[in-house]
């Protein structure tokens, strides 16, 4: 891992840049969660990365294709530039234990992490790993980052599970404003 590297923002998709809707296939649902972009702008001046990395388990349950998935991107990518953002990098998970077995892309695993580190040379330990599921921050752990889980799609009941190093806010821009502000909570690494 490259400690010399840019910083990142790894950022969960559904239920915490986008509104979370039960296994998303359609590209015109796909809804910015209100501040998402302006959050992004506030990581981005500051010099993070911005990545996103999604367990896309909807495809091994055959619930929609992996072009399906794609369609739902671009969309997202769309509204994104739409407000002057453009990702670094996406990262998604098509498995799922039930269907086809283990593997080690899915969060919490953090080998899409991984992946993302070596390609664009990020330093894993100045990132900051931002979902709404404990899934979506446990790989700050493994890697060195600061975790924090946003109460929009299913933070707010996953709240009750975080650890104190967990940093728990209401949204992506509430997470911006503690990440640049350096209040997040428990020890770095």
């Amino acid at each position: 891992m490259d400690a010399d590297g840019t910083p990142a923002v790894f950022l969960d998709r559904d239920g915490t840049i986008i509104v979370e809707k039960h296994y998303l296939a359609d590209p015109e649902s796909v809804e910015l969660i209100p501040g998402a972009v302006e959050a992004l702008h506030r990581f981005r001046t500051a010099g993070y990365a911005l990545v996103l990395v999604t367990n896309q388990s909807g495809i091994a349950r055959g619930l929609f294709t992996e072009q399906a998935y794609r369609g739902v991107q671009s969309r997202l990518e769309k509204l994104l530039a739409d407000g002057g953002i453009v990702l670094d990098a996406s990262y998604h998970c098509p498995h799922h234990p039930d269907h086809g077995g283990a593997c080690a892309c899915r969060k919490p695993g953090a080998a899409l992490f991984e992946q993302a580190i070596r390609e664009h040379r990020l330093d894993p330990r100045g990132s900051v790993f931002i979902g709404d599921r404990l899934s979506d921050v446990l790989p700050a752990f493994v890697l060195g980052g600061r975790a924090v889980l946003v109460r929009t799609g299913h933070g707010a009941r996953a709240e009750a599970e975080a650890a104190d190093t967990v940093t728990v806010v209401d949204d992506l821009e509430a997470a911006a404003r503690v990440v640049l502000e350096g209040r997040l909570e428990g020890p770095k690494g």
